[in-house]
């Protein structure tokens, strides 16, 4: 049904596929248009947009409520609630 298809990325100006895989990803969620961007160009694009906030997460010392091992998570333990290690918490799912 889908078929690749050739388009110019606007930034670089190269070509690129738009692959009959990706078209029918585009369908699924309900995408009107297609790509403007190379995946490059894409990749590059979300970066500056994030300002690479997502690579420079401050993670917060804390010490698992079960083995008592210093672990580092990704939010500020305000001491309510237990926080676990990776190990320990993947033992409480």
């Amino acid at each position: 049904m889908y078929q690749d298809e050739n388009i110019q990325c606007r930034d670089c100006g190269k070509e690129f596929v738009f692959s009959a895989g990706e078209k029918e990803f585009y369908a699924a969620k309900g995408f009107a248009n297609k790509p403007t961007r190379c995946p490059d160009c894409r990749r590059a694009y979300k970066a500056q947009k994030n300002n690479g906030s997502r690579s420079e997460r401050k993670l917060y010392d804390a010490v698992c409520a079960d083995c008592g091992a210093e672990t580092k998570v990704p939010f500020k333990p305000n001491g309510t609630r237990p926080v676990y290690c990776s190990n320990c918490y993947d033992a409480h799912k």
